[in-house]
């Protein structure tokens, strides 16, 4: 019992620096740093010190060692404040997470538990050439002795730019076929990274622009995991925590613009009819139709999260439930638009002006485009329905 208390005790303390760091720093740069698209650094220094941007890193790295239930949560918390840090957020912990599955003793030294756990990490695979479908890239490293030279044009790259290392995924050198890929950690201070300006229509704090690598050297030991071992690590690394993280996000944006239409509506009077907006019928029932898609989301999350941390324990693929964990970003990117929506519905005027409900509903829309966007991932879910195989880097499967 002692040590049930003293282990709750941890979890409280630990959450409550989460939050703390949300309430000071996070939810008030939010707005700011929307209007002026400025990277959000000290929303990310706030969560370092906190020790969140180390949570699933094991505690001789300088993590806290939790597990995705905490993750996903963390992202969630963060997402209700700021959709670009939890995205941020989310591509930092999903970098790291891959060099805890894949790399090794001296990478996790040097890129994790390096400046106390500060360096921002992210994850650079997406190429103009093909679209959304990020896991396939035409980009082809190059030897240089024992190490390497990359050249390609990344299309998104969350915290271009800014990252202190990028996890890059191309195809391995003399390359068989497009499924012989290989990952590797670039410094972001290497010669020859040129990132691109990011404007866009939401999540504007989080620098998604394009990025070029230019003949950018990349020493044998920031190779990581094997030679032509990509495809697996897209598979069971990279995949599954940013699918949990993601959907966990755009949870957060739904709740925080309920939340915000929930303020408004109560304390906002008609001074005509001396009535609240929520004292009619017709806006309570569009609250209640938000509230319901907001509560399916927590539980599902949960499942999956847990899901994730069992298969993690057993040194299972985590790709075992890969289809799970992308219908539940469908589902949480669905309704983060269907909930901002309705909260710009009930607070009329004031929910159009420039705040928390008007970024939330431009900041949803991002979440149908993200890779794989809901249109592909609908597809990957109706094959998984009637039995067809799912196979991203061969037409008609293996």
């Amino acid at each position: 019992m002692a040590n049930d208390n003293l282990a709750r005790k941890i979890d409280d303390d630990v959450y409550a620096r989460l939050d703390a760091a949300i309430d000071a720093t996070v939810k008030v740069n939010a707005d700011r740093n929307d209007r002026e698209s400025r990277f959000p650094r000290e929303n990310l220094r706030a969560l370092a010190e906190a020790g969140w941007t180390g949570v699933l890193n094991e505690p001789q790295f300088g993590g806290l060692g939790l597990g995705h239930l905490d993750f996903a949560e963390a992202a969630y918390r963060i997402g209700q404040a700021d959709a670009s840090t939890g995205l941020i957020y989310v591509m930092h912990v999903g970098a790291a997470q891959t060099i805890n599955l894949f790399g090794n003793t001296d990478q996790k030294e040097r890129w994790l538990k390096a400046s106390n756990g500060g360096l921002l990490g992210t994850y650079s695979t997406s190429e103009r050439a093909t679209g959304g479908h990020w896991w396939y890239n035409l980009s082809e490293a190059s030897r240089d002795g024992d190490d390497y030279r990359v050249n390609a044009e990344k299309s998104f790259t969350t915290s271009s730019g800014q990252a202190d290392y990028y996890v890059v995924q191309t195809r391995t050198p003399g390359a068989k076929d497009q499924a012989d890929i290989i990952f590797f950690i670039v410094d972001g201070k290497a010669e020859g990274i040129e990132s691109r300006p990011w404007d866009a229509l939401g999540v504007r704090a989080n620098h998604s622009g394009a990025i070029r690598y230019s003949n950018v050297h990349v020493p044998q030991r920031d190779r990581l995991g094997a030679e032509g071992q990509g495809k697996e690590i897209i598979y069971d690394g990279v995949s599954p925590v940013y699918l949990i993280g993601l959907g966990a996000v755009w949870e957060g944006v739904a709740r925080g613009a309920l939340n915000a239409a929930i303020a408004h509506t109560t304390s906002f009077v008609h001074k005509d009819r001396n009535k609240s907006l929520s004292d009619y019928q017709a806006i309570r029932q569009e609250l209640g139709a938000a509230k319901v898609l907001v509560e399916t989301l927590r539980p599902w999350r949960n499942e999956l999260a847990g899901k994730l941390d069992a298969l993690w324990r057993a040194g299972k693929p985590q790709s075992e439930i890969l289809i799970p964990l992308t219908e539940f970003k469908v589902h949480a990117a669905e309704v983060a638009n269907k909930v901002a929506a309705t909260a710009l519905t009930v607070t009329g005027g004031y929910g159009y002006h420039r705040g928390p409900i008007e970024r939330a509903y431009r900041d949803a829309r991002a979440a149908i485009a993200m890779g794989p966007s809901n249109v592909i991932a609908r597809d990957w879910i109706g094959k998984a329905v009637v039995g067809l195989p799912l196979e991203l880097f061969y037409e008609g499967g293996e």
